[in-house]
Formats: structure tokens, C-alpha cells, sequence
């Protein structure tokens, strides 16, 4: 029987990996800077680059906003942690077993359906308000992702290696634990990494919504005194954080994709 051939994406040069954003960064921030000169829009309804600029160098040196993107930090983490503590053991179970499987994943899907900003009004009622009612708004909106990204994960192992690996013995826990996480890793971490883009979305939603000390509730009261500067401020700042843990998170999937493939 021929072998069957994969396409192996060729792994990027760490110099373009960098360069290729920067350059993008510099383009958008040329084209920004460029609308602001060349129309008449008024600064509160879009701030110039130079004024974003200033106004980040000035609220950077207040510790009162890193207090704010500490909070929001900590509350898209709790959220993204208790998500995925939720949904991984699921998502083995729906790959483990056909039956749980055909009763759940209906369920699942109409769950999407729903938006996350009508259980707010829900949670304030069962939970109350504060960081535990935020958290549970994060846990929501992270659970499916990383649900749906490691079940196809675990349903797309390579059958011939697990075959392999029962032969020598290997089963239950420590199948579980050497031969199916490892090589569903990838799958996960790419779960977790959109999880907690998402869950930094449902941090600031949860404190517009139910208040709050973080970032969100720096936007609302932005927003209440027309403060444009200020909220693109914000914006960019909750912008780095989520993109920092998602890089991060995508070096780490990049990598085990890279040594899966060279094997």
C-alpha cells in the first residue's frame, strides 16, 4: 500500500515571524494618522496618533489603571482556568464515548445561540455582582471553544500511533496521559489561546454590565464623559494583554506543531 503524504507547513523564520506584524502595526498607524490629516473629523469623534500617544504616556504613569488591567487580568484568567477545567474533562468524555456524545453535543451547539451579554441579568441574580458573577460570564463564553478545539483534537489522532501505543500495553490513564493529550496538545492550546482572547472580551462586558474595578468600568465611565483618547487608551491597552497571553500561548502550539511535524 502507497504511503499517504501530508503537507508540512515549513516553519517561518523567527525575523519574518516579528517583522511581518510590525511592518502591518506601521501601515495601520500611517493610514490612521493619514485619515486624521487629510478629513475633517473632529478629535473627540477620532483622536490623532500623536494625542493617543500622549494620553498612553501620561495614563501609563498612573497606578490606578494598572490596578484596572490587573483586575480585568485576573478575572479573564480565573475565567479562562475554570472554563477549561469544565470543558477538557467534557470534551475527553464526548470523544471517549459515541453515546455521550449523540445526547450532549445538541445541547452544546444551542448554547451558542444564546448571547453572553442576556446572562448577565441572570448571573447578578443567582450570583450578585462582583469579581464571582464576572468570572462566571467569562467561564460561558470560553467553555465552548475550547470544548469544540479539543474534541476535534482527540477525533483527529493519528489511529495507526494509538494502535501502536495499545500493543505495547499502553492503556486508560496512561494512554490518557502519554499518548492522547500530548499529541491532542496542539489542539488544546489553540482552544486556550481563542478562549482567553474571548474571556478578556467577557472580563470587560461583565464589569459594563455588573461594575466592576477593571478595565470595562474604565470604558463605561470613558464612554459617559465622550473621553474618545481615553477609551482608545483603554482599548489598546486590553488589545496588548490579550495579545501577549496569546502569543505566548501560540509560541508554545507553534512549537509542538514544529517538532510533531519533524518526527
Amino acid at each position: 500500500m502507497a504511503s499517504v503524504k501530508t503537507h508540512r507547513r515549513r516553519k517561518m523564520p523567527l525575523p519574518v515571524s516579528i517583522a511581518a506584524p510590525v511592518l502591518l502595526f506601521i501601515f495601520l498607524i500611517c493610514l490612521w494618522w493619514a485619515f486624521t490629516q487629510w478629513t475633517s473629523v473632529e478629535p473627540w469623534v477620532l483622536p490623532t496618533p500623536r494625542d493617543f500617544l500622549l494620553r498612553l504616556l501620561q495614563e501609563i504613569t498612573f497606578p490606578t489603571l494598572w490596578s484596572s488591567v490587573w483586575m480585568t487580568m485576573q478575572e479573564a484568567l480565573l475565567g479562562c482556568l475554570v472554563g477549561a477545567s469544565i470543558a477538557l474533562p467534557l470534551a475527553y468524555a464526548v470523544y471517549r464515548s459515541q453515546y455521550f456524545a449523540a445526547a450532549v453535543e445538541p445541547f452544546l451547539g444551542a448554547t451558542q445561540a444564546i448571547p453572553a451579554i442576556a446572562l448577565a441579568p441572570l448571573l447578578i441574580l443567582w450570583i450578585g455582582y462582583g469579581l464571582s458573577a464576572i468570572v462566571a460570564l467569562c467561564t460561558l463564553i470560553v467553555f465552548f471553544p475550547i470544548l469544540v478545539s479539543t474534541t476535534v483534537g482527540l477525533r483527529h489522532l493519528n489511529i495507526d500511533v494509538l494502535d501502536a501505543a495499545r500493543l505495547d500495553g499502553a492503556s486508560g490513564l496512561s494512554m490518557l496521559l502519554y499518548m492522547e493529550l500530548p499529541l491532542a496538545l496542539p489542539s488544546i492550546l489553540a482552544g486556550l489561546r481563542n478562549g482567553f482572547t474571548l474571556s478578556v472580551t467577557g472580563a470587560v462586558v461583565g464589569e459594563m454590565v455588573m461594575g466592576g474595578q477593571g478595565m470595562g468600568t474604565l470604558l463605561t465611565i470613558q464612554r459617559n464623559s465622550v473621553d474618545t483618547t481615553g477609551m482608545f487608551v483603554t482599548i489598546a491597552l486590553l488589545c496588548a494583554m490579550a495579545m501577549t497571553v496569546y502569543t505566548v500561548i501560540y509560541l508554545c502550539e507553534r512549537r509542538l506543531k514544529f517538532v510533531n511535524y519533524s518526527q
